[in-house]
């Protein structure tokens, strides 16, 4: 269903529970709504007054001169339904529920609004807020500007746009989803899409049941040239659930919760100072065109530090051309160091103007992507009044340069001085600055990765594969169908068989029971047999372990190779993902794993491969050979579609794939099928944004509602 136009711009309002008394809902959304009785029509309702604000109220709904365009509802929890049903029969279709605590209720209001064809946003919700349209339906006040807020939790949404005012940050729209009984996240963010008056949208859920559409609504956004930042706790239930392969236990939440950020083209922060810094930036000049960083200071101290946090923020700053120093070293005393990061030596001293003078010719050279300005100015007028007017002479030289050529290479400003009148100036040219430099650099490390091209998503998945049978043999054969390599191998179910088994294949040989998932750690493998030692091992293995299926294979002695893993995974949330890390016995150990959405194309699968702590490790390491990527490669590709174009498969693991000079070979695989449990968990949705909300005493919605 599409999103109203009543939750946008409604023609009229109802509030429900409207009120005098202050410390209640029903006077904020009064208010909000009478803010805007200009542009709509506004109506209040409330059983018990015949005045609100100086304005008449009805006793119900039914009782409007007018159908509501939207309803807006403040009363006690046991009220809900009957006040739904009366707007209903009134003709009443889009409903804003600030109540919470509906507990059984909600089944009924979920189907009562299926059945009409009514929307709602809530309940549990803290409101609406459009500055473009004059709708106020929130607890709060908004200061009016280009960012979108959208959140699950109303207060944390609330504490966005506090400390965003307090940056100079104003909001577009404000959305509190609460507990999405009916409207969710990914039906608000779409709604921002094509809104004019939004360039930066901020997003804050608990949990993502609706993850593919959030990821095309975040993707739309990012086409729309629209910036996203996603703050999250932990996120994606599926993912909190172990799967029976390792891959489970190795991948996080918030790794998935990353992937689905990549291939959207947003960007997740973990707080909510650190998005309302990227956001300020982004609110002041575009994003960067790459990692390349110049640190200009007055102090050798602070630059150092600024270059430190820039290389933690995966920032570069590169070593200046000669052409570039020489420029700079006739702009500066002898002492200073002009290489990048480049130190005043007391130059801004005797000549405030040389700031300027240093950041122009930097941004000039080509040789940078964003420059950042550390340390004292902001602060020489405050200390000096005489010194005001230089220093704002500086601060519009800076302004202007941010404006030339839609500033193409930003500047980020890091100011000892927090609110001085040369600091308020920067803002007024829209040059962010920022009192600390973490938070100056943490910011620009942000926007330049939102500035990053998305990841591509290959939309040429290979057609639906059967789901393959328990068993090592079986996932052997569905993993050589996808073009992975693996040992050659025979399958064996008794003496006779193992005997002629050993006799077709090259020793040393690797015998293991077929059936058993996790084989080292329940001793269902043996490694290194020869025409010795092969007849025993296989004796013992099967009076320990019993009839079976076992598999007698080749082993992989190549030498040179790194064991890596492979695993693709059906995220209840986000649907498939592929990950890949360093591989064998000891993965868990060593946890070093990259996660993408699946499917993934070749770049994305070297991309997961770059972003390895392990990586060197590939490249040859200590005299060892440089292994074979190309194929781990393929093979990451291979599972990646596979994963993708299985619904009935939850896991696909290759662990480890051993990766030499010579090529990739998977020498252990499994695969997981779907159970009807899994099918049932992904048809359960989560619990509403804040459950530990008390129900609502008549007339009374205290403020604690929006913790």
């Amino acid at each position: 269903m599409s999103f109203p136009q009543a939750f946008v711009d409604p023609s009229s309002v109802a509030v429900v529970g409207a009120t005098d008394d202050r410390a209640k809902w029903g006077h904020w959304l009064a208010t909000g709504a009478l803010a805007g009785a200009d542009r709509r029509e506004v109506w209040l309702v409330n059983h018990r007054a015949v005045h609100v604000l100086g304005q008449p109220c009805r006793t119900t709904v039914g009782d409007l001169p007018g159908t509501p365009d939207l309803v807006a509802l403040c009363v006690p929890s046991r009220h809900v339904l009957a006040v739904v049903r009366d707007s209903l029969a009134k003709g009443c279709r889009a409903f804003l529920a600030i109540t919470s605590g509906l507990g059984a209720d909600e089944a009924e209001l979920a189907a009562l609004l299926r059945e009409s064809g009514a929307r709602m946003i809530g309940p549990n919700s803290l409101g609406l807020f459009n500055a473009a349209t004059q709708l106020r339906l929130a607890w709060g006040n908004f200061t009016p500007g280009r960012l979108a807020i959208v959140s699950q939790s109303g207060q944390l949404g609330s504490e966005i746009a506090g400390l965003g005012a307090r940056a100079g940050l104003g909001v577009s729209r404000f959305c509190s989803v609460g507990n999405q009984l009916d409207v969710g996240a990914a039906d608000v963010l779409t709604s921002l899409v094509t809104d004019e008056h939004t360039t930066t949208v901020a997003l804050y859920l608990e949990g993502f049941t609706e993850g593919p559409r959030i990821v095309a609504a975040l993707a739309a956004l990012r086409r729309a040239g629209k910036h996203a930042l996603v703050l999250t706790t932990g996120a994606s239930e599926g993912s909190r659930r172990l799967a029976r392969s390792h891959t489970g236990s190795l991948t996080s939440a918030l790794d998935v919760v990353d992937a689905a950020c990549r291939a959207a083209g947003a960007l997740r922060v973990t707080t909510p100072r650190e998005l309302v810094d990227a956001a300020r930036v982004l609110d002041a000049t575009a994003a960067p065109r790459g990692r390349r960083v110049a640190i200009i200071s007055d102090s050798g101290g602070q630059g150092g530090i600024a270059a430190d946090l820039a290389t933690r923020r995966g920032l570069r700053a590169p070593v200046f051309s000669d052409r570039l120093r020489t420029g700079l070293r006739a702009l500066l005393p002898a002492a200073a160091a002009v290489s990048n990061p480049v130190d005043l030596a007391g130059a801004g001293e005797a000549d405030l103007q040389v700031y300027a003078r240093v950041v122009e010719a930097v941004a000039a050279s080509g040789e940078v992507d964003s420059i950042v300005l550390s340390g004292y100015l902001g602060c020489y007028g405050e200390d000096a009044p005489s010194l005001v007017a230089a220093e704002d002479a500086v601060v519009d030289r800076l302004g202007d340069l941010q404006r030339a050529d839609t500033a193409r290479v930003p500047l980020i400003v890091h100011s000892m001085s927090a609110a001085s009148s040369a600091v308020a100036r920067l803002r007024e040219h829209r040059v962010p600055v920022f009192d600390t430099v973490d938070s100056a650099v943490g910011a620009l490390g942000h926007v330049t990765r939102l500035g990053e091209r998305p990841r591509s998503v290959p939309t040429n998945v290979r057609g639906e594969t059967a789901v393959p049978a328990a068993g090592y043999w079986a996932a052997r054969t569905f993993l050589t169908a996808l073009g992975v390599a693996m040992p050659e191998a025979r399958r064996v179910t008794d003496a006779a068989g193992f005997a002629q088994a050993c006799a077709a294949l090259r020793a040393p040989l690797v015998l293991k029971a077929g059936w058993i998932e996790h084989k080292s750690e329940h001793r269902a493998v043996a490694t290194g047999l020869g025409p010795d030692s092969a007849a025993a091992a296989f004796r013992e293995m099967y009076e320990r372990l019993g009839p079976g299926e076992y598999v007698v294979e080749e082993q992989d002695v190549r030498p040179g190779v790194v064991e890596m893993l492979i695993g693709g995974r059906r995220d209840r949330d986000f649907g498939p993902t592929v990950a890949v890390g360093l591989g064998g016995v000891h993965a868990e150990l060593w946890r070093d794993v990259s996660v993408e959405l699946a499917p993934v194309d070749r770049r994305t699968a070297a991309g997961m491969l770059d972003r390895l702590r392990a990586r060197p490790l590939l490249d040859g390491w200590r005299g060892q050979p440089a292994v074979d990527v190309e194929a781990l490669t393929d093979a990451i590709v291979a599972v990646s579609q596979a994963i993708a174009a299985t619904p009935g498969v939850a896991d696909i693991e290759v662990n480890p794939i051993r990766v030499g000079p010579g090529g990739a070979l998977a020498v252990d695989a499994l695969v997981v099928p779907r159970g009807a449990d899994a099918v049932a968990q992904d048809a359960c949705e989560t619990t509403g944004a804040d459950g530990h909300r008390e129900a609502i005493e008549e007339q009374e919605i205290p403020r604690e509602h929006v913790h």
